[in-house]
């Protein structure tokens, strides 16, 4: 039987034992959308979430717009002249009068990076590296034919796809590295960890539903809402977001609905959604170890779509590899694959192990993957071996619970 199917008769199961009083603590009243009010007035919010998503998906697609410059495009990382600055970098007015930004929450959650400044100043810095690469690098070389150890154009059927001169697309490793950098170390291991929610008096504050100052929500509502808000702060409906799942941003929602369209995981998407919405009414009915357990589901399920996608790429990159050795004009496909699948597993090193502190790859294994990708020889992905290739997806997939073909399809 399916594993995801197994997963939600379960969910099932607990939904329907939290409907009902229990001499354990107060019912828990779970509603079918991800809607909650007090006084007739929604106790959500999660605006700064949706800012940065949408900074994000500006910097992406200047990342392809080759009149942009570089200093514009990591003006939109850093967003370090907002409030009446002189490079409103952003399309969106609204963007440019926010103070808010990208870099500042990249690698920056409390469980991860709190004590661990130094890695986290790599990991910003490898993001302007990116930029600054399309920027140097890529755009000069606008009309130049890619081959090895030059970067340019390729062909990708009907696309074009411009990489440096290792065939990598700096504008995949930015998009996909945010994933895990951005969304999901800010869900997984800060907002939805014990050191955020429960920090000073916020069990004491929840329990006696002291609101914060000018708002109708408690600080611990506030830090679940968040975490939330990094995967459906762009949804078409933020209460039933899973209608429009994998259409509404470029990142983690996008490819919950590519997992979810995979009839071997089928089901995924309903199970995050039903753990944020269980865990967010345990929040208001105060049962912490209801709210802990949907914590726990949560990070196990969006580090499996990470893994998955990173296999699924992984190996798409070495099925097109025989035609390209072939016909140098088809290395598009392999090269975008292989792109997105670095930038995924790029994004390994915060995901989250379920009831522990670890993420299933540390940055160091991660920092090791990647440079076997990219180590068959002098020329990067022109040289990657398909042997390498499968190694690297065994390496992955052996702390999962799915297999290579249930990912690569």
């Amino acid at each position: 039987m399916n594993k995801v199917f197994l997963s939600l008769i379960f969910t099932t199961i607990l939904l329907a034992s939290c409907s009902d009083d229990s001499d354990n603590g107060p019912s828990i009243d779970n509603p079918e959308t991800y809607s909650f009010e007090r006084n007739g007035q929604s106790t959500v919010s999660f605006t700064g979430q949706t800012t940065r998503i949408q900074m994000a998906e500006e910097l992406i697609s200047a990342m392809m717009d080759f009149s942009t410059s570089e200093a514009l495009q990591l003006e939109m990382y850093r967003n370090e002249t907002a409030d009446g600055g002189d490079a409103n970098p952003y399309s969106d007015p609204a963007l440019n009068a926010d103070s808010k930004n990208i870099k500042s929450k990249v690698a920056a959650s409390r469980d991860f990076f709190f004590t661990n400044t130094s890695t986290s100043s790599i990991i910003k810095a490898d993001f302007e590296e990116w930029i600054s690469g399309q920027a140097n690098e890529v755009f000069p070389n606008e009309n130049t034919v890619a081959a090895p150890g030059i970067a340019g154009q390729i062909a990708d059927g009907s696309s074009t796809r411009f990489v440096n001169s290792k065939g990598l697309e700096y504008n995949q490793l930015v998009a996909k590295s945010l994933i895990g950098a951005l969304m999901a170390d800010q869900m997984l291991n800060n907002y939805l960890g014990t050191a955020v929610l429960d920090e000073a008096d916020n069990r004491a504050s929840n329990d006696s539903e002291l609101l914060e100052d000018g708002t109708n929500y408690t600080t611990m509502e506030h830090k679940w809402d968040e975490a939330y808000g990094y995967l459906y702060g762009t949804s078409a409906d933020k209460t039933n977001p899973n209608a429009s799942i994998g259409s509404d941003d470029s990142f983690l929602n996008k490819y919950i609905g590519r997992a979810e369209n995979d009839n071997d995981f089928a089901g995924i998407a309903d199970e995050i959604f039903e753990a944020f919405k269980l865990g967010r009414a345990a929040i208001v009915a105060r049962d912490y170890t209801i709210r802990d357990q949907q914590a726990q589901i949560i990070r196990e399920k969006i580090s499996e779509v990470i893994a998955i996608r990173a296999l699924h790429y992984l190996q798409a990159g070495k099925n097109a590899l025989p035609d390209a050795r072939d016909n140098t004009a088809l290395y598009g496909s392999a090269f975008h694959g292989l792109s997105e699948g670095y930038g995924f597993i790029y994004s390994l090193q915060f995901t989250r192990q379920p009831g522990t502190d670890l993420p299933y790859f540390t940055h160091s294994e991660v920092n090791a993957m990647l440079e076997k990708l990219m180590g068959d020889g002098d020329n990067g992905l022109w040289d990657v071996e398909p042997t390498t290739l499968d190694e690297l997806s065994e390496e992955i997939v052996a702390k999962f619970q799915f297999t290579i073909d249930q990912a690569a399809n």
